[in-house]
């Protein structure tokens, strides 16, 4: 069962860590995060992405992100409400006074567990992962190999593994350049501006996408 080439191997992992290295709204709240609240709650923001990620893992592996490919209603209503929760987040950001860059002894008022359940959010409502997913792990799928559920399974797991070899030291990284950044207002203004700007484009490309 899941027999495979070398060349089979090297190919998806090569592209594998090309995908967790691109630019997108999973690394841009990570990152966000951790620079805004420290490196605790950039874990917690982590840990929901890779949570969301493997409910899309699940979903292709079951076949149920071909009911986002198929119908277009269903991507539609998931694309909206994805971009809609980016555009609201960017907002808040926007208007904040940059407080959240700014160290004042205390901790901040958002739990872990809140960051945790909006990272969850920011990638299980994002379509454009699903159909990824669906149309990427198909071509690993080994015929004589073992289920092809289970291969897309193994597959889409394997991803989140690169993720996080990749990941973690983005958020130690960003710790500490956000440990700088909060003790200036102005550099904290300027972030909160930049982060909301940033997660309000994302949102804005995500609705203005099509399959």
């Amino acid at each position: 069962m899941f027999e495979s080439t070398i060349v089979h191997w090297v190919t998806f992992l090569s592209a594998a860590v090309l995908l967790n290295l691109s630019p997108g709204p999973d690394i841009a709240f990570i990152l966000g995060q951790t620079l805004r609240n420290g490196r605790q709650k950039g874990f917690a923001a982590m840990f929901g992405i890779w949570t969301g990620a493997g409910l899309h893992v699940v979903m292709a592996a079951v076949g149920l992100s071909a009911i986002l490919a198929t119908s277009a209603v269903a991507f539609s209503i998931v694309k909206w409400v994805g971009a809609a929760y980016l555009i609201w987040l960017g907002v808040r950001m926007l208007l904040s006074s940059g407080d959240s860059f700014v160290s004042t002894g205390e901790s901040n008022n958002l739990n872990s567990w809140s960051i945790y359940w909006q990272g969850v959010l920011v990638s299980a409502l994002n379509p454009k992962v699903a159909i990824f997913f669906l149309a990427f792990l198909p071509q690993f799928v080994v015929e004589g190999a073992g289920s092809a559920a289970a291969q897309l399974f193994l597959h889409g797991s394997l991803i989140i593994v690169v993720a996080a070899l990749i990941e973690p030291p983005l958020v130690i990284a960003g710790s500490r350049l956000g440990a700088f950044l909060r003790t200036n207002r102005r550099i904290g203004l300027w972030m909160d501006r930049g982060l909301g700007a940033l997660f309000v484009a994302l949102g804005v490309r995500l609705a203005a996408s099509s399959k």
